[in-house]
């Protein structure tokens, strides 16, 4: 299978750093949209499941959005759509602004932020990165990759918080659509010469027996699995956190610093899952985060709620947070090869957001109904020991193909 870098590939650093700093961008715009949720819901006399409503369709659209996203990636090169991604994500933004009625903000803060998610976040980039990067760094600098999507946490939440309490909701968000544009010149630093027609890259396998193939592989379901808990975990957190603490009496900033801390330690976690990715089996790694995970969000909510609690959780759970993305895509890429690891990463994230869709509006549904987010810390837990469980059986070795498959 091809699984190296062609002739025509573009440099480590180059891929690394254009891909790090788009990254950096638009999942640290996404991490903060928690703190957005009672400003939002007041100003506008609408309910948390409203709220939690479009980014539930945020995440869904996101998931399905980028299995295409993948597909044109794989074929034309990331350029075009990371582009597009930019775009996209000005107009949501500015659109949040701008919506008066449930439905305006759920065609903004969820189709269009979700569509501009696909195209801008880790199938995409992951793709650039399996393409021009070799296979005994592919892990490594996936890890850097995600690496950077908790730096932008940990610089964009905070800076978020600060234009929220500076320049009210509204206009916070029409700064975030303007600096999301950035990432629009970021993208001409990803042209691949070799996909810029469409015909150049050499491949084994259609679309469809490659599709074919990965959804006949229990081990491609079994990581599929693994990770919806990984999304219905880290959205209900992320989203619904700073209400769950200020619900309890704590102030604004302990939750915009407990986002932060979360992106902070997430840069030194999901490094060291990709560090680890070339040293360990991958399936081991998964394992053993989905189970860390289970027993942290246990023991928090056993101990009494504190500052320093929170701060605590938020640290341990950082290096757990996004520390499942490289070993996930790298299993993908050796089992699989890279010729359509775009798209087959964007199925499996796919997988991803439909827990995410579930754990967010789940969040919204529940906490308007018993008036508490307890069930939904539990299901958690109970996901996270089911996920640890389905990750075992994971076969990691490279598909042996037949002939015939490979002619087609």
């Amino acid at each position: 299978m091809a699984d190296n870098p062609t002739s025509k590939s573009l440099s480590t650093l180059r891929v690394l750093l254009c891909g790090a700093a788009i990254v950096t961008l638009s999942m640290g715009i996404r991490h903060g949209f928690g703190l957005w949720l009672q400003p939002i819901t007041q100003s506008q006399n609408w309910s948390r499941e409203t709220f939690a409503w479009a980014i539930a369709i945020q995440n869904l659209v996101w998931g399905i959005s980028g299995i295409f996203a993948g597909m044109v990636a794989d074929r034309f090169g990331a350029f075009r759509v990371i582009v597009a991604g930019s775009l996209l994500y000005a107009l949501g933004l500015i659109g949040m602004a701008g919506a008066a009625t449930p439905l305006a903000f759920s065609a903004t803060a969820g189709v269009l932020i979700g569509m501009a998610q696909a195209g801008t976040t880790y199938a995409v980039i992951y793709g650039v990165i399996g393409r021009n990067i070799a296979a005994d760094k592919r892990s490594w600098a996936m890890g850097l990759a995600a690496a950077a999507g908790s730096f932008g946490q940990f610089l964009m939440v905070p800076t978020e918080g600060l234009l929220i309490n500076s320049f009210g909701w509204k206009d916070a968000l029409i700064i975030l659509g303007i600096a999301s544009l950035m990432m629009v010149p970021l993208a001409s630093g990803l042209r691949e010469p070799g996909l810029a027609g469409g015909s150049a890259n050499h491949r084994e396998q259609s679309i469809f027996h490659a599709l074919r193939e990965a959804f006949n592989y229990p081990s491609f379901q079994l990581l599929m699995a693994g990770y919806f808990v990984c999304g219905f975990q880290v959205v209900f957190i992320g989203v619904h956190m700073p209400s769950y603490l200020r619900d309890k009496g704590m102030s604004p900033q302990v939750a915009s610093y407990a986002l932060a801390l979360i992106g902070l330690f997430n840069i030194f976690g999901t490094y060291a899952a990709g560090m680890l990715g070339q040293r360990l089996q991958k399936k081991n790694i998964l394992a053993f985060i989905y189970l860390a995970r289970a027993a942290t969000i246990s023991l928090f909510l056993l101990a009494p709620l504190s500052t320093l609690s929170v701060y605590i959780f938020s640290a341990v759970m950082g290096l757990l947070w996004l520390s499942t993305v490289p070993p996930t895509n790298a299993a993908v890429a050796q089992i699989f090869g890279v010729s359509h690891l775009s798209m087959l990463s964007g199925f499996v994230f796919f997988s991803h957001q439909i827990g995410s869709f579930l754990g967010v509006w789940l969040g919204g549904y529940l906490y308007d109904r018993t008036g508490s987010y307890d069930l939904v810390w539990y299901l958690a837990i109970a996901l996270g020991i089911l996920a640890a469980l389905v990750n075992l059986p994971v076969k990691e070795a490279s598909i042996i193909r037949k002939a015939a498959a490979q002619s087609a």
